[in-house]
């Protein structure tokens, strides 16, 4: 099996740099760190990056799960392999794009491309936003599933995540002791559903709902908190309709041995114990 450390950032294509350039700084108040050839280099901790930008389709998405050793990254493909899946070393000049020194690439059963990493660039310097959102960090997605029972068995007996809770057949997936740090949400097509920053408290998610509603942004769910993971959150929507959420509160689960799944209703009491009712396709059912 593989073991996952942590999530460590989202590749996003789009047709427009400079509109999601703008959003990313002037909305969601992440720092530009970089341009590099066609893409755009975001900081939200002090991560190197944790969100690019690329020139290109905005179907192409890509996610990376840091491991612990290169080793491990060679394990890694023969586990894929016995699986059934097929998987290739980045190059050169994509781990330079990556600021990684070794990776390795796959997709998963439903088509999401993932990425393994080793040595992933970190920054000496303080994360510095380019709006105070009361961003703490990158923390966790949402994955397009086209079939939720056959994506849980993969992410779950190969890669090494475990069932917190689910929500109707949607997983919430953990790979350390917080809640989940990958979502599985029923869909017709693959790709990032959701991208969660977390931030310090209920006060910042309060005070960007108010900033998102002055700047006209579409907010698609909550202020509401969440039954499963207990994190109050908001949901709104960005570049080439990419979901983003703001969260807080968010649950850690120290004692595996104790812990057992709770299954929620896919329906709006199952996301919000607020009453807030989603306006996402992938969260209705």
């Amino acid at each position: 099996m593989i073991n996952l450390h942590d999530i460590r950032y989202v590749r996003l294509g789009t047709p427009d740099v400079e509109a999601a350039t703008r959003y990313c700084t002037e909305i969601l108040g992440l720092q530009k760190i970089r341009t590099q050839g066609n893409a755009v280099y975001f900081r939200s901790d002090d991560r190197d990056h944790t969100l690019v930008y690329f020139e290109g389709d905005a179907r192409d998405h890509a996610t990376a799960f840091e491991l612990h050793s290169f080793e491990a990254l060679e394990v890694a493909r023969k586990v894929l392999q016995q699986a059934g899946t097929d998987s290739h070393w980045g190059t050169d000049q994509e781990c330079e794009q990556r600021f990684v020194r070794a990776f390795v690439w796959f997709l998963d059963p439903s088509g999401n491309r993932i990425e393994l990493i080793w040595r992933p660039q970190h920054s000496g310097w303080r994360y510095f936003p380019s709006r105070d959102a009361g961003i703490t960090g990158f923390s966790h997605i949402g994955l397009r599933s086209t079939d939720l029972v056959r994506d849980e068995k993969f992410w779950t007996q190969i890669m090494g995540a475990r069932v917190s809770d689910w929500i109707g057949d949607a997983p919430l997936l953990r790979i350390d002791e917080i809640h989940h740090k990958i979502a599985l949400f029923p869909s017709e097509y693959p790709g990032v559903q959701h991208i969660n920053h977390q931030v310090q408290s209920i006060d910042d998610i309060m005070r960007s709902w108010y900033f998102l509603q002055e700047k006209g942004v579409n907010i698609t769910f909550g202020p509401g908190k969440h039954p499963t993971s207990t994190a109050m959150f908001l949901y709104f929507e960005g570049p080439d309709g990419m979901i983003f959420e703001y969260s807080s509160g968010v649950r850690s689960i120290e004692d595996e041995a104790s812990h057992l799944p709770r299954q929620f209703p896919f329906e709006p009491v199952g996301f919000c114990m607020w009453g807030a009712r989603p306006n996402i396709k992938e969260f209705k059912t």
